[in-house]
Protein backbone atom coordinates (compact mmCIF):
# COMPACT_ATOMS: atom_id res chain seq x y z
CA UNK A 1 0.00 0.00 0.00
CA UNK A 2 3.03 2.28 0.14
CA UNK A 3 3.66 4.27 -3.01
CA UNK A 4 7.23 4.48 -4.31
CA UNK A 5 8.55 7.54 -2.49
CA UNK A 6 10.39 8.96 -5.46
CA UNK A 7 7.15 9.10 -7.47
CA UNK A 8 4.68 10.40 -4.91
CA UNK A 9 5.31 14.06 -5.56
CA UNK A 10 4.31 13.82 -9.21
CA UNK A 11 1.20 11.70 -8.76
CA UNK A 12 -2.06 13.04 -10.17
CA UNK A 13 -5.70 12.18 -9.64
CA UNK A 14 -7.40 10.56 -12.60
CA UNK A 15 -10.92 10.80 -13.91
CA UNK A 16 -12.73 7.53 -13.78
CA UNK A 17 -15.98 5.62 -13.98
CA UNK A 18 -18.19 4.58 -11.06
CA UNK A 19 -21.52 5.14 -9.40
CA UNK A 20 -21.63 7.26 -6.25
CA UNK A 21 -23.66 6.21 -3.24
CA UNK A 22 -23.87 6.71 0.48
CA UNK A 23 -25.32 4.57 3.24
CA UNK A 24 -25.66 4.40 6.98
CA UNK A 25 -23.98 1.71 9.05
CA UNK A 26 -25.87 -1.56 8.78
CA UNK A 27 -27.52 -0.74 5.47
CA UNK A 28 -26.88 -2.37 2.13
CA UNK A 29 -24.16 -0.72 0.07
CA UNK A 30 -25.60 0.67 -3.21
CA UNK A 31 -24.23 -0.84 -6.39
CA UNK A 32 -25.58 -0.12 -9.85
CA UNK A 33 -25.15 -3.78 -10.86
CA UNK A 34 -24.85 -6.14 -7.88
CA UNK A 35 -21.65 -8.16 -8.20
CA UNK A 36 -19.98 -5.71 -10.56
CA UNK A 37 -16.76 -3.83 -9.80
CA UNK A 38 -16.00 -1.89 -7.71
CA UNK A 39 -18.09 -3.79 -5.19
CA UNK A 40 -18.04 -1.06 -2.51
CA UNK A 41 -19.26 2.28 -3.86
CA UNK A 42 -20.20 4.34 -0.82
CA UNK A 43 -16.61 4.99 0.30
CA UNK A 44 -13.09 4.75 -1.10
CA UNK A 45 -11.62 1.47 0.17
CA UNK A 46 -8.34 -0.40 -0.24
CA UNK A 47 -6.31 -3.45 0.80
CA UNK A 48 -9.17 -6.01 0.96
CA UNK A 49 -8.89 -8.91 3.40
CA UNK A 50 -11.71 -11.51 3.31
CA UNK A 51 -12.70 -13.81 6.18
CA UNK A 52 -15.38 -16.51 6.04
CA UNK A 53 -17.40 -17.19 9.20
CA UNK A 54 -20.17 -19.73 8.68
CA UNK A 55 -22.33 -18.70 5.74
CA UNK A 56 -21.12 -15.08 5.75
CA UNK A 57 -18.03 -13.49 4.21
CA UNK A 58 -16.56 -10.49 6.02
CA UNK A 59 -14.39 -8.05 4.10
CA UNK A 60 -11.95 -5.88 6.07
CA UNK A 61 -10.70 -2.81 4.22
CA UNK A 62 -8.77 0.38 4.77
CA UNK A 63 -10.63 3.66 4.35
CA UNK A 64 -9.05 6.07 1.85
CA UNK A 65 -9.90 9.65 2.83
CA UNK A 66 -7.36 11.58 0.75
CA UNK A 67 -8.57 15.00 -0.36
CA UNK A 68 -7.67 16.53 -3.72
CA UNK A 69 -3.92 15.99 -4.26
CA UNK A 70 -3.24 14.17 -0.98
CA UNK A 71 -1.48 10.83 -1.33
CA UNK A 72 -2.62 8.70 1.63
CA UNK A 73 -4.95 9.70 4.45
CA UNK A 74 -6.10 6.58 6.29
CA UNK A 75 -7.32 6.78 9.87
CA UNK A 76 -9.65 3.80 10.35
CA UNK A 77 -10.58 0.32 9.19
CA UNK A 78 -14.02 -0.71 7.92
CA UNK A 79 -15.79 -4.04 7.53
CA UNK A 80 -18.51 -5.15 5.12
CA UNK A 81 -20.20 -8.54 4.86
CA UNK A 82 -22.22 -10.62 2.42
CA UNK A 83 -23.97 -13.96 2.16
CA UNK A 84 -24.28 -13.96 -1.64
CA UNK A 85 -21.24 -12.00 -2.94
CA UNK A 86 -23.52 -9.45 -4.60
CA UNK A 87 -25.15 -7.53 -1.74
CA UNK A 88 -22.86 -6.02 0.88
CA UNK A 89 -23.78 -4.86 4.36
CA UNK A 90 -21.86 -1.95 5.87
CA UNK A 91 -20.85 -2.55 9.50
CA UNK A 92 -19.05 0.77 9.80
CA UNK A 93 -15.63 1.53 11.32
CA UNK A 94 -14.33 -1.24 13.58
CA UNK A 95 -11.10 0.39 14.75
CA UNK A 96 -9.16 3.65 14.42
CA UNK A 97 -5.39 4.03 14.37
CA UNK A 98 -5.77 6.23 17.46
CA UNK A 99 -7.03 3.15 19.34
CA UNK A 100 -3.39 2.01 19.40
CA UNK A 101 -2.03 4.62 21.81
CA UNK A 102 1.57 3.92 20.81
CA UNK A 103 0.83 4.53 17.09
CA UNK A 104 0.66 8.00 15.58
CA UNK A 105 -0.91 7.59 12.12
CA UNK A 106 -1.59 5.45 9.02
CA UNK A 107 -4.33 2.83 9.27
CA UNK A 108 -2.76 0.74 6.52
CA UNK A 109 -3.40 -2.83 5.33
CA UNK A 110 -4.88 -5.38 7.74
CA UNK A 111 -6.16 -8.95 8.00
CA UNK A 112 -8.43 -10.65 10.56
CA UNK A 113 -8.55 -14.36 11.43
CA UNK A 114 -10.55 -16.44 13.88
CA UNK A 115 -8.84 -18.55 16.55
CA UNK A 116 -9.65 -19.76 20.06
CA UNK A 117 -13.12 -18.22 19.92
CA UNK A 118 -11.72 -14.74 19.23
CA UNK A 119 -11.12 -12.59 16.17
CA UNK A 120 -7.56 -11.35 15.79
CA UNK A 121 -6.88 -8.24 13.73
CA UNK A 122 -3.36 -7.46 12.46
CA UNK A 123 -2.58 -4.15 10.79
CA UNK A 124 0.23 -1.84 9.68
CA UNK A 125 0.58 1.55 11.39
CA UNK A 126 3.23 4.22 11.94
CA UNK A 127 4.82 3.84 15.37
CA UNK A 128 5.49 6.84 17.58
CA UNK A 129 9.00 8.16 18.20
CA UNK A 130 9.85 5.41 20.70
CA UNK A 131 10.22 2.94 17.79
CA UNK A 132 10.39 5.00 14.57
CA UNK A 133 9.06 3.46 11.39
CA UNK A 134 6.17 1.24 10.42
CA UNK A 135 4.98 -1.46 12.81
CA UNK A 136 2.46 -4.30 13.03
CA UNK A 137 -0.38 -3.93 15.55
CA UNK A 138 -2.72 -6.62 16.87
CA UNK A 139 -6.26 -6.14 18.18
CA UNK A 140 -8.89 -8.63 19.35
CA UNK A 141 -12.68 -8.92 19.48
CA UNK A 142 -15.37 -11.42 20.37
CA UNK A 143 -17.22 -11.00 17.06
CA UNK A 144 -16.10 -10.37 13.46
CA UNK A 145 -17.46 -6.81 13.61
CA UNK A 146 -15.95 -5.91 16.95
CA UNK A 147 -15.59 -3.89 19.02
CA UNK A 148 -11.85 -4.49 18.58
CA UNK A 149 -9.34 -3.41 21.22
CA UNK A 150 -5.55 -3.32 21.33
CA UNK A 151 -4.61 -6.85 22.38
CA UNK A 152 -1.03 -6.17 23.42
CA UNK A 153 -0.66 -2.51 24.34
CA UNK A 154 2.47 -2.43 22.18
CA UNK A 155 3.53 -3.36 18.66
CA UNK A 156 3.85 -7.01 17.70
CA UNK A 157 6.57 -6.18 15.15
CA UNK A 158 8.69 -3.02 14.93
CA UNK A 159 11.24 -1.76 12.42
CA UNK A 160 14.03 -2.56 14.85
CA UNK A 161 13.17 -6.28 14.60
CA UNK A 162 14.11 -6.39 10.89
CA UNK A 163 17.44 -4.52 10.91
CA UNK A 164 18.62 -5.77 7.51
CA UNK A 165 15.78 -3.96 5.75
CA UNK A 166 16.50 -1.11 3.38
CA UNK A 167 13.94 1.43 4.63
CA UNK A 168 11.70 2.33 7.58
CA UNK A 169 8.38 1.25 6.04
CA UNK A 170 9.23 -2.40 5.35
CA UNK A 171 7.15 -3.77 8.25
CA UNK A 172 3.70 -3.38 6.68
CA UNK A 173 0.88 -5.44 5.16
CA UNK A 174 0.53 -8.37 7.57
CA UNK A 175 -1.11 -11.59 6.39
CA UNK A 176 -1.98 -14.42 8.78
CA UNK A 177 -2.87 -18.07 8.27
CA UNK A 178 -3.51 -21.00 10.64
CA UNK A 179 -2.46 -24.38 9.27
CA UNK A 180 -3.96 -27.82 9.92
CA UNK A 181 -1.72 -28.31 12.99
CA UNK A 182 -3.19 -25.21 14.63
CA UNK A 183 -0.02 -23.18 14.10
CA UNK A 184 -0.59 -19.59 13.01
CA UNK A 185 1.91 -17.88 10.72
CA UNK A 186 2.31 -14.18 9.96
CA UNK A 187 3.99 -12.81 6.84
CA UNK A 188 4.56 -9.16 5.93
CA UNK A 189 6.90 -6.74 4.22
CA UNK A 190 7.80 -4.10 1.68
CA UNK A 191 10.67 -4.82 -0.73
CA UNK A 192 11.68 -7.57 1.73
CA UNK A 193 9.19 -10.32 2.65
CA UNK A 194 9.25 -11.91 6.10
CA UNK A 195 7.49 -14.77 7.85
CA UNK A 196 7.33 -15.90 11.49
CA UNK A 197 5.33 -18.20 13.70
CA UNK A 198 2.87 -16.70 16.16
CA UNK A 199 2.73 -17.82 19.77
CA UNK A 200 -0.49 -19.54 20.86
CA UNK A 201 -1.50 -16.31 22.62
CA UNK A 202 -1.55 -14.59 19.17
CA UNK A 203 0.25 -11.47 20.45
CA UNK A 204 3.89 -12.65 20.42
CA UNK A 205 6.23 -14.24 17.90
CA UNK A 206 7.28 -17.81 18.55
CA UNK A 207 10.76 -18.19 17.09
CA UNK A 208 12.84 -16.39 14.51
CA UNK A 209 11.84 -14.09 11.67
CA UNK A 210 12.75 -15.60 8.29
CA UNK A 211 13.19 -13.60 5.10
CA UNK A 212 11.37 -15.23 2.15
CA UNK A 213 11.51 -12.48 -0.49
CA UNK A 214 10.30 -13.83 -3.88
CA UNK A 215 11.08 -12.23 -7.27
CA UNK A 216 9.85 -8.64 -7.79
CA UNK A 217 8.28 -8.56 -4.34
CA UNK A 218 6.99 -5.09 -3.49
CA UNK A 219 4.37 -5.43 -0.70
CA UNK A 220 0.90 -6.74 0.12
CA UNK A 221 1.57 -10.46 0.71
CA UNK A 222 -1.37 -12.86 1.11
CA UNK A 223 -0.74 -16.28 2.65
CA UNK A 224 -3.02 -19.27 2.11
CA UNK A 225 -2.81 -23.05 1.74
CA UNK A 226 -4.54 -25.47 -0.60
CA UNK A 227 -3.84 -29.18 -0.17
CA UNK A 228 -0.11 -29.61 0.39
CA UNK A 229 0.79 -26.28 -1.22
CA UNK A 230 1.37 -22.98 0.52
CA UNK A 231 0.71 -19.88 -1.60
CA UNK A 232 2.36 -16.47 -1.24
CA UNK A 233 0.48 -14.02 -3.46
CA UNK A 234 1.75 -10.45 -3.46
CA UNK A 235 1.99 -7.04 -5.10
CA UNK A 236 4.98 -7.22 -7.43
CA UNK A 237 6.89 -4.60 -9.39
CA UNK A 238 9.47 -5.22 -12.11
CA UNK A 239 10.85 -1.70 -12.38
CA UNK A 240 12.55 -2.49 -15.68
CA UNK A 241 9.18 -3.16 -17.35
CA UNK A 242 6.29 -1.68 -15.41
CA UNK A 243 5.16 1.58 -13.85
CA UNK A 244 2.53 0.05 -11.57
CA UNK A 245 2.28 -2.92 -9.26
CA UNK A 246 0.87 -6.21 -10.50
CA UNK A 247 0.05 -9.43 -8.63
CA UNK A 248 2.47 -12.36 -8.68
CA UNK A 249 2.64 -15.57 -6.67
CA UNK A 250 4.87 -18.37 -5.47
CA UNK A 251 4.23 -21.77 -3.90
CA UNK A 252 6.04 -23.94 -1.35
CA UNK A 253 5.54 -27.08 0.69
CA UNK A 254 6.65 -25.27 3.85
CA UNK A 255 5.80 -21.73 4.98
CA UNK A 256 9.49 -20.90 5.31
CA UNK A 257 10.14 -22.11 1.76
CA UNK A 258 11.89 -22.60 -0.51
CA UNK A 259 9.32 -20.74 -2.63
CA UNK A 260 8.81 -21.50 -6.32
CA UNK A 261 7.94 -18.42 -8.37
CA UNK A 262 5.06 -18.79 -10.84
CA UNK A 263 5.00 -15.32 -12.39
CA UNK A 264 2.18 -12.81 -12.63
CA UNK A 265 -1.38 -13.66 -11.64
CA UNK A 266 -2.90 -10.33 -12.75
CA UNK A 267 -1.99 -7.07 -14.38
CA UNK A 268 -2.13 -3.74 -12.58
CA UNK A 269 -5.27 -2.24 -11.07
CA UNK A 270 -6.77 0.33 -13.43
CA UNK A 271 -5.56 3.87 -12.65
CA UNK A 272 -3.80 2.61 -9.51
CA UNK A 273 -0.10 2.31 -8.73
CA UNK A 274 -0.79 -0.04 -5.81
CA UNK A 275 -2.60 -3.36 -5.75
CA UNK A 276 -3.33 -5.73 -2.88
CA UNK A 277 -4.58 -9.34 -3.17
CA UNK A 278 -6.92 -11.15 -0.81
CA UNK A 279 -7.88 -14.77 -1.60
CA UNK A 280 -10.69 -16.84 -0.11
CA UNK A 281 -12.93 -19.86 -0.80
CA UNK A 282 -16.61 -19.18 -0.18
CA UNK A 283 -19.56 -21.48 -0.88
CA UNK A 284 -17.67 -23.63 -3.36
CA UNK A 285 -15.96 -20.84 -5.31
CA UNK A 286 -12.54 -19.19 -4.98
CA UNK A 287 -12.29 -15.40 -5.19
CA UNK A 288 -9.51 -12.87 -5.67
CA UNK A 289 -10.10 -9.46 -4.09
CA UNK A 290 -8.04 -6.50 -5.31
CA UNK A 291 -8.34 -2.73 -5.57
CA UNK A 292 -8.12 -0.20 -8.37
CA UNK A 293 -8.90 3.52 -8.69
CA UNK A 294 -11.92 3.54 -11.02
CA UNK A 295 -14.50 4.85 -8.55
CA UNK A 296 -15.81 8.41 -8.39
CA UNK A 297 -17.86 9.68 -5.46
CA UNK A 298 -19.40 13.08 -6.02
CA UNK A 299 -16.67 15.35 -7.39
CA UNK A 300 -13.86 13.13 -6.06
CA UNK A 301 -12.30 10.85 -8.64
CA UNK A 302 -10.20 7.80 -8.02
CA UNK A 303 -6.53 8.37 -7.21
CA UNK A 304 -3.48 6.96 -5.44
CA UNK A 305 -5.14 7.73 -2.12
CA UNK A 306 -8.72 7.04 -3.27
CA UNK A 307 -9.02 3.41 -4.27
CA UNK A 308 -11.90 0.95 -4.70
CA UNK A 309 -12.15 -2.76 -3.87
CA UNK A 310 -12.94 -5.29 -6.60
CA UNK A 311 -13.47 -9.05 -6.81
CA UNK A 312 -13.18 -11.65 -9.57
CA UNK A 313 -13.39 -15.43 -9.56
CA UNK A 314 -10.23 -17.46 -9.13
CA UNK A 315 -9.54 -20.91 -10.57
CA UNK A 316 -6.80 -23.52 -10.06
CA UNK A 317 -5.21 -26.02 -12.41
CA UNK A 318 -4.86 -29.69 -11.35
CA UNK A 319 -1.17 -29.09 -10.55
CA UNK A 320 -2.09 -26.33 -8.09
CA UNK A 321 -1.11 -23.36 -10.24
CA UNK A 322 -3.68 -20.60 -10.57
CA UNK A 323 -5.32 -19.41 -13.76
CA UNK A 324 -4.30 -15.87 -14.73
CA UNK A 325 -7.03 -13.46 -13.62
CA UNK A 326 -8.34 -10.78 -15.97
CA UNK A 327 -9.72 -7.94 -13.88
CA UNK A 328 -13.16 -6.92 -15.13
CA UNK A 329 -15.73 -4.23 -14.51
CA UNK A 330 -18.45 -6.90 -14.71
CA UNK A 331 -16.82 -8.87 -11.87
CA UNK A 332 -18.99 -11.74 -10.70
CA UNK A 333 -22.19 -10.22 -12.11
CA UNK A 334 -21.69 -12.47 -15.15
CA UNK A 335 -21.65 -16.29 -15.09
CA UNK A 336 -18.42 -18.10 -14.40
CA UNK A 337 -16.57 -19.51 -17.43
CA UNK A 338 -16.95 -23.21 -18.03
Amino acid sequence: MRYAMSRLAGALCVACIGAAGFCQTGSVVPNAVPGSNPIIRDKFTADPAPLVVGDRLYLYVGHDEAQRDEMFNMREWLVYSTTDMTHWQDHGPILKVSDFRWAKQDAWASQTIAKNGKYWFYAAVEHDATHPGKAIAVAVADTPTGPFVDAKGAALITNQMTPKGTHSWEDIDPTVYTDETGTTWIAWGNRQAYIAKLNANMIELDGPITEITPPNFEEGPWLHKRGALWYLTYASLDRSKHRDERVSYATATSPRGPWKYHGELTGSGKYSFTIHPGIVDFKGQSYLFLHNATLAIGDMSGAIGRRAVTVDRLFYNPDGTMWPVIQTQAGISVPAPR
